[in-house]
C-alpha cells in the first residue's frame, strides 16, 4: 500500500478514486488501485462520457444493444450496469472488510431531473434495482427538490452520495435531511445500520469562481483561499450535527454518520500546488476522492497530516474580510451549483449522442 494512501487512511480519511472506465475494470486497473489503498469510486455523467468516446471496448456490447433498442439512454443505463456492477464486485471486499463503511461505487441520476423531486426518487429506486449490489452509492445532487428526494430514498433505507453542494447552508440543509430519513426509517420500523451515505461538498471551483470575482473586484490577495476555509468550516457543521444529543439516540440504534466527501479536489490553477486541496483537508470520517492524476500526485509527494480542523477562526475571519471586499459567496455557490448541474447535463447529452453514432455505425 502506498505510504501516503495509508497514512489518509490511519487519519480516518478514505481515499477513494473520481474515474471509472471498462479499460480499468477489465485490465485490473481497479485491483491495483485498491493495492495502492484506495478504497471507493465515484462517477458521473462526464466521466462516462469521457470513458464511452475514448474506448472501442464498449462497441461490442453498444452493437449488441442497438440491434433490439434504438434509444440512446436505455442503451446507456444498460451499458453503466454492466461497469458499475463490475466495480461493485471489484470493491466487495473492501466493502466487507470496512464493514460496510468504504467499498462503495457511485452511479448518478440523470442531470435534467436534478429539480424534479418526483422523478429524482422513482430513477434512485430503480438504479438501486437496476444494479442490485449493496454497495451502490445513487448519487442526487443536492437542490432544493433534490434535498426531498434524499430524506425519501434514506427514509427507505437506500444508501446515498448526496452530491454538487457548494454552500455552508445548503450542507447543514443536507445534513437534516438525511438524519430526518433516519428518523424516519426507524420509526416505521426499519434497521439504520445498513444505510450509509457521503455528502459531497466541492471544493476547487470553489476558487475557482471566487478567484474571478476577486480579481474584478481588486482583491487578488484574497484569491486561493475560500474553497478550504469553506470546506473547513462545513467540517464544524458535521461535527456540530453528528455530535449533538439528537443524533446520538439514533447512533444508539446503529445509524451511521454522514461522511463529508471532498470532491473536486484536482487543482484547477496551476498556480497553486497539485495536492493543495488535499494536503490541508485531511481529518477524521471524512473521504477524498480524486481523479488519477491527483492519486499520483498524493501517492508521490503530498504532505498528509491531521489539518482540517487547523486554522478554524482564520477560516471565519476570511469569509468576514471576502464579505468586506466585496465578493457575495451566496452569489458563489448559487452560480457554481447552477453551473455543476450544466456541467453533468452537456457530457450525458454529448454520451447520448456518441452513443447515437456509434451504434448506428456498428449496426450499419
Amino acid at each position: 500500500m502506498n505510504e501516503r494512501l495509508a497514512r489518509m487512511r490511519e487519519l480516518g480519511q478514505a481515499p477513494w478514486v473520481d474515474e471509472l472506465s471498462r479499460e480499468d475494470i477489465e485490465n485490473g486497473g481497479l485491483r491495483r488501485m485498491i493495492d495502492d489503498g484506495i478504497v471507493g469510486v465515484t462517477s458521473n455523467p462526464a466521466i462516462f462520457q469521457k470513458a464511452i468516446a475514448g474506448s472501442d471496448l464498449y462497441d461490442e456490447q453498444l452493437a449488441e444493444l442497438a440491434e433490439k433498442e434504438d434509444d440512446p439512454k436505455r442503451i446507456f443505463w444498460e451499458v453503466a450496469r454492466k461497469d458499475i456492477q463490475d466495480a461493485c464486485d471489484i470493491f466487495m471486499p473492501v466493502h466487507e472488510e470496512t464493514g460496510g463503511r468504504d467499498g462503495f461505487i457511485s452511479l448518478e441520476v440523470q442531470p435534467d431531473i436534478a429539480y424534479d423531486m418526483e422523478a429524482t426518487v422513482e430513477e434512485a429506486t430503480r438504479l438501486h434495482e437496476m444494479v442490485d449490489r449493496p454497495n451502490l452509492f445513487v448519487k442526487i445532487p443536492a437542490t432544493l427538490p433534490g434535498l426531498v428526494a434524499i430524506e425519501e430514498m434514506i427514509s427507505r433505507g437506500k444508501s446515498i452520495n448526496v452530491t454538487l453542494i457548494f454552500s455552508l447552508e445548503r450542507y447543514r440543509e443536507v445534513a437534516r435531511a438525511y438524519t430526518r430519513g433516519l428518523q424516519r426509517l426507524v420509526e416505521n420500523g426499519g434497521d439504520p445500520s445498513g444505510v450509509h451515505s457521503v455528502a459531497s461538498f466541492f471544493v476547487s471551483r470553489i476558487d475557482s469562481e471566487a478567484d474571478t470575482q476577486l480579481e474584478e473586484l481588486g482583491a487578488g490577495d484574497l484569491k486561493g483561499q475560500l474553497a478550504i476555509a469553506n470546506a473547513k468550516l462545513a467540517y464544524q457543521i458535521y461535527n456540530e450535527v453528528f455530535g449533538g444529543a439528537r443524533w446520538r439516540k439514533l447512533a444508539e440504534k446503529g445509524a451511521n454518520s454522514q461522511r463529508l466527501l471532498w470532491a473536486s479536489t484536482s487543482t484547477k490553477n496551476p498556480d497553486y500546488p497539485d495536492t493543495i486541496y488535499v494536503d490541508n483537508l485531511v481529518g477524521p470520517d471524512t473521504v477524498n476522492t480524486m481523479p488519477k492524476k491527483t492519486i499520483k500526485a498524493v501517492m508521490d509527494h503530498a504532505e498528509i497530516s491531521s489539518t482540517l480542523e487547523n486554522g478554524i477562526e482564520e477560516a471565519k475571519t476570511l469569509l468576514e474580510r471576502l464579505r468586506e471586499a466585496g465578493l457575495d459567496y451566496e452569489d458563489v455557490t448559487d452560480i457554481l451549483e447552477k453551473e455543476g448541474i450544466q456541467k453533468f447535463a452537456d457530457p450525458f447529452n454529448e454520451m447520448l449522442e456518441e452513443i447515437r453514432n456509434k451504434s448506428a455505425q456498428l449496426v450499419s
